[in-house]
This record gives C-alpha cells, structure tokens and sequence, in this order.
C-alpha cells in the first residue's frame, strides 16, 4: 500500500511573531551544518563515540519580501543588535509543517529553535532584465539549538 503525505499552510514563528510576507521559491529553510556525534577509530578497531554539542546548532534561511512588514521587523532586529549587541534579544520560535496522510489524519512537524542570531547583512542588487529576485530580502539566521519533533 502507497504512503502519501499533503503538505501545505506550514508557519514560522520567531520573536513571537508569525511571518507571513514570505517571497518566493524555498522561503524557509532550516539546515544543522554539524553531527551530533563524533566518533574517532584506533588500533584493533577501537572506536570512541563523543556527543558533540554543535551538532545542535541549526541555519535558517528566511526569503522575505523587501520592504514588506516583516522585513522591517527584521531589519530592527538586526539595528536593535548593532546599537547594544549585549542587550539584543536572541530569537527563539517555531517552523511548524503540516502533513497529512490523504486520509484525513494531520501530523505536525515541528521545528523548535532557541538562541538566534541573524548572521549578516541582506544583501542588494538592481537588475534591469526582470529579475524578481531584487525583489526579495533573505535573511541567515544561526541557533544555538534545534530540535525537530513530530506530534
């Protein structure tokens, strides 16, 4: 028997607020660029196995409307930490997935993510030949911690 699954109306959600002027394409993107175990083979091989904290910290990847609300909202964020990086607010939120099973049962995945920074600047460009990316502002956030679970 096939397994299907519908997905559609996902949210994020950070400084408590819920995004909504999202752009095109991958609009949301969450990546963890480390393992979360390190292992290290000796003589006979011997094997040791290492938790490694890194493999907690996630990337996400916003693509924003320019000029839109949301943008704004993010770019203060980005001016609140540039006036006092020390008493700057970390973000902390959630990217939930709809899924369902083309039965009529929903699942959520739920992406919780706590200890954010937006990482650089938004970059700018000016095209003359209808590139509808000028139109877009995306944002690189890193998190200290991410943990992905499904209810």
């Amino acid at each position: 028997m096939p397994t299907y699954t519908l997905t559609s109306d996902d949210t994020l959600t950070l400084w408590d607020r819920v995004f909504v002027d999202f752009a095109d394409d991958d609009i949301t993107t969450i990546t963890f660029p480390n393992d979360t175990i390190a292992m290290k083979t000796g003589k006979n091989k011997n094997t040791i196995f290492a938790k490694d904290e890194k493999g907690n910290n996630a990337n996400l990847v916003l693509r924003i409307i320019r000029g839109s609300a949301d943008d704004e909202f993010l770019q203060g964020k980005i001016e609140e930490r540039e006036r006092d990086f020390v008493g700057s607010v970390l973000a902390e939120g959630e990217f939930t997935k709809r899924l369902g099973d083309g039965l009529g049962e929903v699942k959520r995945d739920v992406y919780t993510m706590l200890g954010g920074v937006i990482v650089r600047p938004v970059d700018a460009k000016e095209n003359v030949s209808g590139d509808t990316a000028q139109g877009v502002s995306v944002y690189n956030m890193a998190f200290a911690f991410a943990r992905r679970s499904i209810q």
